[in-house]
């Protein structure tokens, strides 16, 4: 394991809250999610590079602080005032920065006017002042949902594909659906094997 790989999990345990990866196995014995956690902490902090790259960032944070922020947003289910207490900053850099990385929460959308319509309007290329005027609420109020309107129009023109995978790398629930419902198809399969089908009419 060379210097570089050895920092990034060092960031991904620090940040998933896992002290070591001999730990991580131990505690999800029989589990289809376990992986090497360097290899991801390697692909998110890819990941970050790319998308700064790419879309420019809002806040000074580090690469590596917006890896712990998506870290402890995904995998531990963090509040922003949570992260930013974990991390020394502020709770509005963190929103920030998580917006940056496209990770929209249903409760960053939830707005006193029709979201649906602030995206219509923004994707538009609409002022921040018209937007207010055709919602019918004051600017500091848009002004507080523009961002939120934005990183869901950019997520929705990569087609998630980021949002996507810091869920996939940071979470369980896309390879677990996937086996539940394998498990059922199997199981069902299995069940009805062997009934008979012999039905006189």
């Amino acid at each position: 394991m060379d210097e570089k790989t050895a920092e990034l999990r060092e960031v991904f345990i620090k940040a998933t809250g896992a002290e070591s990866v001999t730990e991580g196995q131990t505690e999800s014995r029989g589990s289809l999610t376990d992986r090497d956690e360097a290899a991801v902490a390697d692909r998110l902090t890819d990941l970050v590079a790319t998308m700064r790259e790419r879309y420019g960032f809002e806040t000074d944070l580090e690469d590596e602080a917006y890896v712990r922020i998506a870290s402890r947003h995904l995998a531990r289910e963090e509040s922003d005032e949570v992260i930013a207490d974990a991390l020394g900053i502020d709770a509005e850099t963190v929103r920030t920065a998580r917006l940056d990385l496209h990770l929209v929460d249903e409760a960053d959308r939830d707005a006193p006017f029709a979201y649906d319509r602030l995206k219509r309007l923004v994707d538009e290329g609409r002022s921040p002042v018209a937007c207010a005027t055709e919602l019918a609420v004051d600017a500091d109020t848009v002004e507080r949902y523009l961002p939120v309107a934005r990183a869901d129009l950019a997520s929705t023109r990569a087609t998630d594909r980021f949002r996507d995978e810091f869920s996939e790398l940071l979470t369980d629930a896309a390879i677990e659906g996937s086996y539940a419902a394998s498990a059922r198809e199997d199981g069902l399969r299995d069940a009805t094997e062997d009934i008979e089908t012999d039905v006189s009419l």
